[in-house]
């Protein structure tokens, strides 16, 4: 397989799961993976609660899978076009995207388990300190977001050969 259609590839694998995984994923998997408004009054003791909780670690894990798509993408593209740059870069967008992921489990699992305050009595008020999670979630995705994003436009384009376009014969030139 020629490095172009390699390129080309990944490319129609990463801009849909970037689109849909990273910029519409977080509302419906948020939905998805934490214990629901209709359970919540209906949980009594500590085990419902954490029972409630631990039932969201699949989906959290789906989730991860899902959103490390785009991430994975960049590492292949990296293989294809070897480029120390944006090699640093891509571990550069690795590590936001492992801290992102534990904040988000966090966030997630912390709601399930305070279950929009129904939870008070049975856990930690370290627990309720989740529900700021998001905002530290999105100062590191705010440039994971770009980061990755620049990258994967500067991979998927295609970059012309300047040796083979002084091959090419100049249609202006008759």
């Amino acid at each position: 397989m020629s490095t172009l259609a390699g390129r080309a590839l990944l490319a129609v694998v990463f801009w849909p799961s970037l689109f849909f995984f990273w910029f519409l994923g977080p509302f419906v998997f948020f939905l998805l993976s934490t214990t629901s408004s209709e359970v919540c009054p209906r949980l009594e003791t500590r085990a419902e609660f954490l029972d409630a909780a631990n039932g969201t670690f699949p989906m959290l894990a789906l989730q991860t899978l899902l959103y490390a798509v785009p991430i994975a993408c960049l590492v292949l593209w990296s293989r294809l076009l070897p480029d120390p740059a944006r090699t640093r870069h891509i571990v550069t967008c690795i590590k936001l995207f492992a801290v992102a992921a534990v904040m988000g489990a966090l966030w997630e699992y912390g709601s399930s388990l305070v279950c929009n305050g129904y939870g008070q009595p049975f856990f930690s008020p370290a627990w309720q300190m989740t529900a700021y999670l998001p905002i530290a979630n999105l100062a590191v995705n705010l440039p994971l977001y770009v980061l990755v994003f620049s990258l994967g436009r500067a991979f998927s384009m295609r970059e012309d050969d300047p040796a083979a376009d002084a091959n090419r014969p100049d249609e202006n030139a008759a």
